[in-house]
């Protein structure tokens, strides 16, 4: 069965170059590279070859050859560039079984086949290489949704999807193991920016290629009011003390490793040597299960 077409892939890739020509706006994108440098820097071993996988800018790539974590760096970019290669997420143009690390960073929420792209990763990776990703979660903006429904529910009389509805930590885990990781790890960090009015936040938005780039986004203008009502809603409802504005953003990060026979295995069920009580030095006191009549 074909993955559903959640969003409109070629209107995302170009409201990113417009985004990119206009001035990536990479607050949140400088905070993920940071983060990878972090996580990176608990493996101690070499890349040779690394994939940079749809990230919005070079910002990754730049920063894997200048802390030296991989020797080589091919870049896979959502938008034309020099020194890259362009290509899109659901069908990466590289071969399979050649890179040490793959990494990438806010690209993989706006795939309509995200189980699909895992696996296209897991197949561009050597035998025990390395997955690092972060995308958006579900989280993310759940203010500005709140404050756009309300608005819609009450001039317009119904409700059309403005925000995309993001992935959750609690199922990545899985879909990492269902695209062939070993030692799969998912977890999550919520980002609070603040804003002095809503028409900032849409204009880094904006400026981040994360406007509505939904399938199903109602097609006509955004009218003036329901944009205005929106604004009063966020500023009444979510306000801090200062009157200044947050927005959410969170960030799910994914690692994973390509199987190999050197990666630790879970023991077989009755192979334990030690009883956990043994273990932990209290007597055991075993439980009556009741005989059933």
């Amino acid at each position: 069965m074909s993955a559903p077409l959640v969003f409109d892939r070629p209107l995302v890739r170009h409201r990113l170059a417009r985004a990119v020509k206009a001035g990536y706006a990479d607050f949140l994108l400088a905070r993920a590279v940071e983060d990878l440098e972090e996580r990176l820097s608990t493996v101690l071993r070499p890349f040779p070859l690394a994939l940079d996988v749809g990230t919005p800018t070079p910002a990754v790539a730049e920063a894997l050859r200048l802390s030296g974590r991989a020797e080589e760096v091919v870049r896979v970019a959502p938008v034309p560039e020099p020194g890259s290669i362009l290509g899109d997420e659901e069908r990466l143009p590289v071969a399979g079984e050649r890179f040490d690390l793959a990494v990438s960073l806010l690209a993989l929420q706006s795939v309509n086949d995200l189980p699909g792209a895992l696996v296209q990763i897991r197949r561009a990776l050597k035998p025990d290489g390395l997955f690092i990703g972060a995308l958006l979660g579900g989280a993310t903006l759940n203010e500005l949704r709140q404050a756009f429904t309300q608005a819609e529910a009450e001039l317009e009389g119904g409700v059309s999807p403005r925000v995309a509805p993001f992935a959750d930590v609690r199922d990545l885990g899985g879909l990492l193991q269902r695209a062939g990781f070993a030692l799969p790890v998912a977890d999550s960090e919520v980002v609070r920016v603040r804003y002095g009015d809503p028409f900032a936040l849409m204009r880094d938005l904006r400026r981040m290629g994360f406007t509505n780039s939904l399938n199903d986004r109602r097609r006509t203008p955004l009218r003036r009011a329901t944009l205005l009502r929106t604004a009063q809603i966020y500023a009444e409802r979510f306000a801090d003390p200062d009157g200044r504005l947050p927005a959410t953003f969170e960030i799910i990060w994914l690692s994973g490793w390509t199987p190999h026979e050197s990666q630790q295995k879970p023991l077989r069920p009755g192979s334990a040597k030690m009883r956990l009580a043994d273990a932990l030095g209290v007597p055991e006191n075993p439980t009556e299960v009741p005989k059933k009549d």
